[in-house]
């Protein structure tokens, strides 16, 4: 797997500042990393909110080389928050980068249209203090307008995944970034987001790969994001990077006879459109990289997946539509 670990050429950064996010109610433990691309007005909103957090968390914005003056808009009304402004759209890396810029021992994820309840933060870095062994901590989350629980949140509550008895919510096989608070010395143990994978389902491997190295994690319901979805987003591509990065996870971890059936189930179940024979594409030209990376998980870390098997089958939260 590789990773970015810092900026590409001609990226530019911006000094941080305290800003006043520093002061007796401040927790050093965590801090936020935020993406965005051409969401100026919405990463504005989730900006002001994260500020006026109790937490006061030292924030890092990557701008995923927008072209509507988010970066310059970020710097002149945020001058708190560090920026790092790419030229070109890093997708999921931008968290890497991201993380390459703190030394928190925990990083919150948060997109530009996703936000943190009060106190959260605060929780999630007790827990994790006290489970040395956990990488991972997932929020519920609420849809806005109207604070409803996301589709996949039942998901998340019943999980058939078995995972260690000290675990301080249900063991889960994957995770949503966006509504989640890592481990920084786990997420760099394991190299952050795939760069091949760019955006979409990215989660998927990195989690069968913090398994593997014996990490866990876990649902944690006393926490709480807020999602209210952008319209500016580009369905077909999330659609097609979904089918290709699904493929391209299963076939670089999975056993040969799991793989098979979820291809199958994968492609008896897909739209039969140009978007999905693009994804299709996609992850045929990709077989020469996954054949030459691919790397079966251990027994412990595959059963986590195979748990979750069923549940992607009939999951409702879990289609390729767009």
């Amino acid at each position: 797997m590789t990773a970015t670990a810092g900026l590409p050429a001609g990226a530019r950064r911006e000094p941080a500042s305290d800003g006043g996010q520093g002061g007796p109610s401040a927790d050093p433990r965590v801090a936020v990393v935020v993406i965005t691309h051409q969401r100026r007005d919405e990463v504005m909103l989730a900006l002001s909110r994260l500020l006026a957090l109790p937490e006061r968390p030292h924030v890092v914005v990557v701008d995923n080389g927008s072209t509507d003056g988010t970066a310059e808009a970020v710097a002149e009304r945020f001058p708190a928050v560090e920026l790092v402004a790419s030229p070109e759209n890093l997708g999921a890396i931008g968290r890497n980068v991201g993380i390459a810029r703190l030394s928190t021992p925990y990083v919150a994820f948060c997109d530009d249209d996703t936000w943190w309840d009060p106190g959260s933060l605060r929780t999630a870095a007790d827990v994790l203090d006290a489970h040395p062994r956990l990488a991972v901590v997932t929020a519920r989350i609420l849809v806005e307008p109207g604070a409803r629980e996301d589709p996949i949140v039942p998901e998340l509550r019943d999980s058939p995944v078995r995972g260690a008895e000290w675990l301080p919510g249900p063991a889960l096989g994957s995770f949503l970034a966006g509504a989640s608070v890592v481990r920084r010395e786990a997420f760099l143990e394991v190299g952050g987001f795939c760069e091949r994978l760019w955006l979409g389902g990215e989660e998927e491997l990195m989690a069968g790969d913090l398994a593997a190295a014996g990490w866990e994690l876990c649902y944690l319901p006393q926490l709480t994001v807020h999602h209210q979805a952008s319209k500016a987003r580009d369905s077909h591509r999330r659609r097609r990077d979904g089918i290709r990065n699904t493929l391209w996870t299963t076939w670089l971890r999975r056993p040969l006879r799991p793989a098979l059936r979820r291809t199958l189930h994968l492609l008896g179940t897909l739209p039969r459109d140009r978007v999905t024979a693009q994804g299709l594409l996609a992850a045929v030209r990709g077989i020469p990289w996954v054949v030459r990376e691919r790397r079966v998980l251990p027994a412990h870390a595959e059963a986590r997946f195979a748990a979750l098997d069923a549940v992607q089958r009939r999951s409702t939260a879990r289609r390729y539509v767009s």
